[in-house]
């Protein structure tokens, strides 16, 4: 980068970082204050958290490159969301607000027992946890990539500084500097999305641009077709998709802590209604940049692999180098073969004739067959040379575009964008993990201790979490997709969860012991269900919350009759 662009990153993020020093000095004394921040945030702060905490950096590195990969059907995934919003805000938000409750967890206690509601915070400890540390990975690629840091050292230096952030902040801390991070993440990505079709060549259009991803497939947007071994489709997204929004909106500590710091029940419900609005349109447009992406390099040349760090340290081999280059030699060739058809493609959309525009795809089928062959070539050498390699390259498509191509200041503010979101996700989820650890396993069994040892305990847990967050996203780069990990990882805890959640908010004669046994036999069937079979993860949901609720109403039965 530039020293202009390092003037750019570094004054963004001190200046939304120190705004929210500055306008939270002071809180932080009290227990609720570090957690909640003494519950006074108005219904856009609440949502603009909402929206900040789950769009972590990984939303913006991945997501484009998902889109670049398979289109834009990842968005069935986010379908069932804006009902969720509903649902939560009518029957969970008032139950919170009511109780006053610190975590989700807690009210499980009053509702079921001490048993019940430390099973729920320890599948959300887990979860959330292993989370973080994916959330983590993805700024560190950034910063490895721009300045050839080793990605091991880049994560403990990341992580370091946002251990220190978030204890030093607590919640309010949190959502003040979310409200600049979501401005900077909004105007990053639009400056983006109009970069690439400024560089289309003149004659594609952004009208253009979409008929030439559409003709390849990427405009895939909905399918109908029932498949449950299908990740994305309309009915994953409205089923599973609706469970997983239920569970981490209604249940997640991360973002329930989000709403519980609302001055009333209106202003949470009106921020959760607002991510629901939100949410869809949001990820529709990052998607859309991906698509973008993929249709920019179909007219620029891309590099065969995207992960740079990996392909330099091939191509210096004497093993694998020669073969690397060979490889990129073809890749090129095969770049003006595939820059041709679509020209023609292009051309034959303009004259609209049929016969014209039939010999355009079948020449850019049979081009972009033969790339997707050579880059899985290239792929398996370099996991050859390089075993700890990750899997896939997407998650560094468009960081290459941003290093590439945009102007000395943009990339600046795009790896800010980047940073940012990391900031607000990982902030976000070290407190939660904090609040929950201490108000949920901590202070219970300490029930004489003061406020001020409570408040050092969550800094404490935080330092903590933060530390085992580290060591998990030293093994991220393993994974197939960053995007798909987080999601992935969810699915298998969030069933569980949210099956607690119901039977406690919706079946009242069913009691503690029946809904913990369900869980255990719940989550041990989620989890042999994804190590044996290739059901699509979102599914995971559904199966795990109606095994809990099911098997609820089945042992308290059975129980009541015993009894009699």
């Amino acid at each position: 980068m530039s020293t202009f662009d390092w003037l750019v990153l570094s004054s963004t993020l001190l200046f939304i970082v120190g705004y929210g020093a500055w306008r939270t000095r002071g809180a932080g004394a009290s227990l609720d204050s570090y957690l909640l921040g003494d519950r006074d945030a108005s219904w856009w702060g609440v949502g603009l958290s909402i929206i900040a905490t789950q769009a972590s950096a990984i939303t913006f590195l991945s997501t484009p490159g998902q889109a670049y990969d398979d289109g834009m059907r990842f968005i069935q995934f986010y379908f069932g969301l804006p009902l969720a919003m509903v649902l939560i805000a009518l029957f969970a938000v008032p139950i919170y607000h009511r109780l006053k409750v610190f975590t989700a967890y807690e009210y499980l206690e009053g509702r079921f027992d001490r048993r019940t509601r430390t099973l729920a915070a320890l599948l959300f400890l887990v979860q959330r946890g292993l989370s973080n540390g994916l959330s983590l990975y993805a700024p560190a690629l950034v910063l490895s990539a721009i300045l050839g840091w080793n990605i091991m050292l880049t994560v403990w230096l990341l992580g370091g500084i946002m251990i220190a952030y978030t204890v030093a902040g607590g919640t309010r801390a949190v959502m003040v500097t979310q409200q600049g991070q979501v401005a900077v993440i909004f105007t990053g990505m639009v400056v983006a999305g109009y970069l690439l079709v400024h560089y289309l060549p003149p004659e594609v259009g952004f009208k253009e641009a979409l008929q030439v991803a559409g003709h390849q497939g990427k405009l895939n947007l909905v399918d109908f077709t029932f498949d449950p071994t299908d990740r994305y489709n309309f009915w994953s997204g409205m089923t599973g998709g609706l469970f997983l929004a239920l569970s981490y909106f209604g249940t997640d500590q991360s973002q329930v802590q989000r709403y519980l710091t609302g001055r009333s029940v209106t202003e949470s419900r009106l921020g959760l209604l607002m991510n629901g609005l939100v949410k869809v349109p949001m990820q529709f447009a990052i998607l859309l940049v991906g698509v973008l992406l993929f249709v920019f390099y179909q007219f620029s040349p891309p590099p065969l692999t995207f992960n740079r760090p990996v392909r330099d340290q091939v191509a210096r081999s004497t093993t694998y180098g020669p073969q690397l280059r060979e490889l990129e030699q073809t890749h090129a060739t095969l770049f003006l073969a595939r820059r041709q058809a679509t020209t023609q493609l292009v051309e034959a959309l303009h004259t609209e004739d049929p016969a014209q525009l039939a010999a355009a795809e079948t020449h850019l089928q049979a081009a972009t067959a033969a790339t997707r062959g050579l880059r899985d070539r290239a792929q398996a050498l370099i996991k050859k040379a390089v075993p700890s390699a990750e899997a896939k390259d997407t998650d560094y498509v468009f960081l290459t575009f941003v290093l590439n191509n945009m102007p000395q200041g943009l990339v600046g503010l795009l790896i800010a964008v980047v940073l940012s979101a990391a900031m607000g996700s990982a902030a976000a989820g070290l407190n939660a993990l904090a609040s929950t650890t201490v108000i949920d396993l901590y202070r219970p069994s300490r029930p004489h201790v003061d406020e001020a040892h409570n408040v050092r305990a969550s800094r404490w847990a935080a330092i903590g979490w933060g530390v085992l967050g580290i060591g998990f996203a030293t093994f991220a780069a393993r994974l197939e997709n960053l995007i798909q990990a987080v999601n992935i990882l969810g699915s298998l805890f969030y069933g569980t969860i949210l099956g607690i959640f119901i039977v406690a908010f919706f079946l009242k004669r069913v009691g503690g012991t029946a809904v913990f046994w369900s869980a255990i036999v719940a989550q041990t069937v989620v989890l042999l269900l994804f190590w044996k079979t290739d059901i699509g993860y979102l599914w995971f949901n559904i199966i795990g919350s109606l095994l809990v609720v099911g098997l609820s109403v089945l042992l308290s039965i059975s129980g009541k009759k015993t009894v009699a």
